[in-house]
């Protein structure tokens, strides 16, 4: 009997987290990187007298003593965090030439990043260094938009703020719920942007989430869709079988 009676306490559920905050935690030590950052006088220095240098006993790199170091992640400790959020997890350019990634005017490169349903843009970009493989720059270019784009879902974040992000207080974890609303706003500068951004990740939150938070977030699109009632609607689409009693959740422009 008392098994029986404390049954209920012992199956009781805890809060839902989403599986996008595994993509907040802190890397360990073991997979944070030190990246060489001479100044433009250190740079100069070096090339002038390469004897000025020494094998950093930092990065392993050759570098003069009192260069600066900055920590980051590197694309397989990167890839691992991703694989471990999600395994179906991918990136696509935003753009394609000649079907291949297309490159803007300085080398860099735009891509989307897509998470648990969620998609996300990143930037990469990376200079040209004498004798590289062929291929190499390219390859450095798109670990640096992966990086990118994995910072706006919090991957990392720590390293890329300069200071302290949590020196007063320990930041909550944000749930899939307010990231989709956080989203949305973002996305809300634009008819069509904000139409894509809906359209685009939609599904993958529903599946994610609890009815009520889904119920929520298509509550607040609504609201932010609201402001472009007089852009053509389109034709209006069956409402889904579960509809967790909000109806039709297409957005009504």
């Amino acid at each position: 009997m008392s098994d029986a009676a404390e049954s209920p306490k012992a199956a009781a559920a805890e809060p839902a987290v989403s599986p996008l905050a595994k993509l907040r935690e802190p890397f360990p030590a073991h997979q944070i990187s030190k990246l060489p950052k001479p100044s433009k006088k250190q740079g100069e220095e070096l090339k002038a007298d390469f004897s000025k240098g020494r094998r950093c006993q930092v990065c392993g790199g050759w570098n003069q003593p009192e260069v600066v170091h900055l920590d980051y992640v590197g694309h397989a400790a990167l890839t691992d965090r991703l694989l471990d959020t999600d395994l179906q997890w991918s990136w696509e350019p935003v753009a394609f030439r000649d079907g291949l990634p297309a490159f803007d005017g300085t080398g860099g490169l735009w891509i989307k990043l897509t998470v648990c349903g969620m998609t996300r843009l990143g930037y990469g970009h990376a200079a040209a260094k004498p004798n590289m493989d062929p291929g190499a720059r390219e390859k450095e270019v798109i670990g640096d938009a992966l990086r990118n784009a994995a910072m706006r879902f919090g991957a990392a974040l720590d390293l890329w703020h300069k200071g302290d992000l949590h020196a007063e207080e320990e930041a909550p974890t944000v749930s899939a719920e307010q990231l989709a609303i956080n989203h949305l706003r973002a996305c809300a500068i634009d008819g069509p942007i904000f139409k894509e951004a809906w359209t685009t990740n939609k599904d993958g939150w529903k599946a994610v989430m609890a009815p009520d938070a889904y119920a929520r977030v298509v509550a607040e699109m609504k609201t932010i869709a609201a402001k472009f009632k007089d852009e053509p609607k389109p034709a209006p689409e069956p409402a889904p079988r579960e509809d967790f009693g909000i109806g039709d959740d297409e957005i009504p422009f």
